[in-house]
């Protein structure tokens, strides 16, 4: 089933979100940090072990829960999961 950003935010509108991002599969390719809807997400200063550098959140409170960093990374770098109340 396909989900517009609106119903992805409407179902979890009042939650808190953990932005994940696992470090060696990213390629720098910075699609997530262009989409983002709240721009939370830089680059990052540190390099994985491939040379890359994977983005970092700034702001995590402010995530809408959107996922739209998840869908446009090609490597699957990056994933948002729920992370209870605020």
């Amino acid at each position: 089933m396909t989900q517009t950003l609106a119903q992805a935010v409407d179902e979890y509108a009042g939650s808190r979100f953990v932005v994940n991002v696992i470090r060696d599969r990213c390629k720098e390719c910075e699609f997530c940090i262009a989409i983002c809807p709240v721009k939370i997400l830089v680059k990052g200063q540190n390099s994985n072990r491939f040379g890359y550098r994977p983005p970092v959140v700034t702001e995590p409170d402010k995530c809408i829960g959107c996922r739209l960093c998840e869908y446009v990374c090609p490597e699957f770098a990056i994933y948002v999961t729920k992370g209870g109340r605020s």
